[in-house]
């Protein structure tokens, strides 16, 4: 699968959930709702750069901190197509697979606003303006729970598919 976009760079290191989304935000459940506070902690102005196919371009262990699936929902909410990272939090990861966003561990990635960032996830290759840059290739289970828009649909696809 191709994937392209323009970059939104947040080039600092241990950016936390609590600064991505707030806590006193927590209480809104439709994900087109928490696009309004999505980077509220950490730069509100970020909101204005995503529009349509978006891909996140980030420092260390991002979204270390709390669990919050508001994060990758407002996230996708919002246009993120993909969150190209040095590192990740753990839990951060996962729930970005398991919620549908693609997010992709590249040591030394590193991108300006606007620059623009195509992604092979067969090959792992990512080229953001010139520059080439090597990712794993997606394993195609993580893949395919992405394309489905999360593992709670990927699972029902595969059990609907298993009963019919």
């Amino acid at each position: 699968m191709i994937i392209e976009g323009a970059a939104i760079a947040i080039p600092e290191d241990n950016v936390d959930t609590d600064v991505l989304y707030p806590g006193p935000f927590l209480n809104i459940e439709d994900p087109e709702r928490m696009r309004a506070h999505l980077f509220e902690g950490l730069d509100p102005s970020l909101r204005d750069r995503l529009v349509g196919d978006t891909v996140l371009v980030v420092g260390e262990n991002f979204g270390s901190g709390s669990s919050r699936e508001h994060v990758p929902h407002a996230m996708r909410a919002s246009g993120v197509r993909c969150v190209v990272g040095r590192s990740f939090a753990r839990i951060f990861y996962r729930n970005c697979i398991n919620l549908g966003l693609l997010v992709l561990q590249v040591p030394g990635v590193e991108a300006a606003h606007g620059e623009p960032v195509r992604i092979d996830t067969e090959s792992g290759e990512i080229r953001i303006a010139e520059r080439t840059y090597q990712a794993r290739p997606v394993p195609q289970f993580m893949l395919d729970t992405v394309l489905a828009g999360g593992l709670v649909q990927w699972g029902r696809q595969r059990s609907g598919a298993a009963a019919g």
